[in-house]
């Protein structure tokens, strides 16, 4: 019975009279975490930016070309996988504006940034579990995993499934 009225006394209780103290530090909370999301788009944007302008993105271009000329899959979506390697929705963005007749390229590339994330992302996961003992690692090669596995499952779908595939004639 002593043992149930100290756990009684560690528990907060929620009244009336503290709700709002409580709603009010919920959506504090809430604020940080936006702003905290809004900052690391922002600063990546900025990385981005940056490497387009260093010409290391011509770089990747260059080391990319030859494996995207014996696949047969247009070059101009290096700098898409590129930039969404970095953040994920300029990445998706540049995928989007590529007009070609096999849609279902930009389909299963956009699979592949959907499930990995990005390193934006990542981070973003990162800086609110650094306060936890959990590792980072198993979450990382997860996140790589999972776009692969969204790009083959994608590839799958619009391949031997008539009705998902999108390419025009």
């Amino acid at each position: 019975l002593n043992s149930q009225n100290n756990v009684k006394s560690n528990v907060m209780t929620i009244s009336f009279a503290n709700l709002g103290e409580v709603l009010a530090q919920s959506i504090t909370s809430s604020l940080s975490t936006i702003f905290m999301i809004g900052g690391f788009v922002v600063i990546f944007s900025s990385i981005i930016s940056i490497l387009n302008s260093s010409g290391i993105q011509n770089i990747a271009l260059l080391i990319f070309s030859p494996l995207f000329n014996f696949l047969n899959i247009d070059q101009s979506f290096i700098c898409g996988l590129f930039t969404g390697f970095f953040e994920i929705t300029n990445g998706i963005s540049l995928i989007s504006k590529i007009h070609i007749k096999k849609i279902s390229i930009n389909i299963i590339f956009t699979a592949f940034l959907l499930g990995f994330g990005g390193i934006s992302v990542m981070l973003q996961v990162l800086s609110i579990i650094s306060k936890t003992d959990l590792s980072c690692k198993p979450y990382i090669l997860g996140k790589i995993l999972h776009g692969t596995i969204a790009a083959f499952y994608t590839y799958l779908f619009v391949t031997f499934i008539p009705m998902l595939n999108l390419d025009l004639s």
